[in-house]
């Protein structure tokens, strides 16, 4: 019996040794090049994520750009890229254009964000805002009419206001204008637009008579330099009063209408290299601890199921052709 027990024990402690050797061997010999691009707002999970890879299988090499969600879908479409990162669900147009070049893909939710409306910290009087108002300020009929703050309330200063958003290929444009305004790509354009929310956060910390919105991750990383204005959607089923977006609030949709899901896109032909798949099966392992460490709301454990469900699926049949 003794001898059984220890050649049992010595079993293990081969086949522990070969398994730890195994992944030893796979983050020395993993190598390659991973391209990722879309989302601005996406973009800060993505990089943390990437990152992290990077730290775990240095012979990868892996980039991610921020050329926005609409930018990152017509290089996806023509297959330029393994991975666009989305603020938004993929359009119609971009859908024929991904079936006219072959691109057949998988879109998986990675987490969930609360778009911000932030003003300069010198803002004294915005203490919160209806989407009623935010929707008389940036409707396309705005455009040079209401240009100043006593026009949203009487009682605010007789002073500009200065608005600053994303360009028109982000998919945060997009949800905002259909959220707020009630039609996709409906808003005013005399605002200073960016696709870059770097460059939004930058214009509002320095304009006192400032105005502007952009994904969660950008305020929670620049909170001493921007005031979070909570949202009143005016609806009584979601309570009384303006909401600010917090996980909670976030996750469980009562900060409405402007908490919404961040999607990737995988290109399935990207998955006949074994440094994408490793890279997707890393991600969905890594974000629910990485989205609120960047400023993003995890998944919950259902939808990280459903996700990780649909990628199992979507690997098999992509593998075994």
């Amino acid at each position: 019996m003794k001898n059984l027990a220890r050649l049992s024990m010595l079993l293990m402690v081969v086949l522990f040794a070969i398994s730890c050797n195994s992944g030893k061997t796979k983050k020395n010999t993993l190598k390659g090049e991973i391209l990722i691009d879309g989302s601005s707002t996406v973009f800060p999970l993505s990089e943390a994520i990437a990152e992290e890879f990077r730290n775990t299988y240095p012979q990868v090499k892996v980039s991610v750009g921020e050329s926005g969600t609409g930018g990152g879908f017509k290089k996806f479409s023509r297959a330029e890229t393994d991975i666009n990162d989305a603020s938004r669900p993929i359009k119609k147009e971009e859908i024929e254009a991904c079936k006219a070049n072959g691109v057949d893909y998988l879109e998986l939710e990675v987490a969930y964000d609360g778009m911000v409306v932030v003003v300069n910290p010198k803002n004294t009087w915005v203490k919160e805002l209806k989407v009623s108002e935010l929707k008389k300020i940036w409707e396309p009929e705005a455009q040079g009419k209401i240009m100043k703050w006593n026009q949203i309330r009487p009682e605010w200063p007789n002073k500009e206001i200065h608005l600053y958003g994303p360009g028109t290929a982000s998919g945060t444009y997009d949800y905002f204008t259909e959220a707020v305004v009630g039609k996709a790509k409906s808003s005013r354009g005399d605002y200073t637009a960016s696709e870059d929310d770097n460059v939004l956060v930058q214009g509002i910390a320095s304009d006192e008579l400032a105005l502007g919105y952009f994904g969660m991750a950008y305020y929670e990383n620049n909170k001493d330099k921007l005031k979070l204005v909570p949202i009143d959607d005016e609806n009584p089923s979601n309570g009384e009063g303006a909401i600010y977006p917090d996980p909670k609030t976030v996750q469980n949709k009562t900060y409405s209408p402007l908490s919404r899901p961040l999607f990737i896109y995988i290109n399935s032909k990207s998955l006949d290299r074994p440094e994408v798949q490793t890279f997707v099966e890393f991600y969905l392992d890594n974000c629910i601890k990485l989205a609120p460490q960047v400023g993003y709301v995890s998944l919950d454990s259902t939808a990280y199921k459903v996700a990780k469900d649909r990628w199992n699926e979507f690997l098999q049949k992509h593998t075994q052709k």
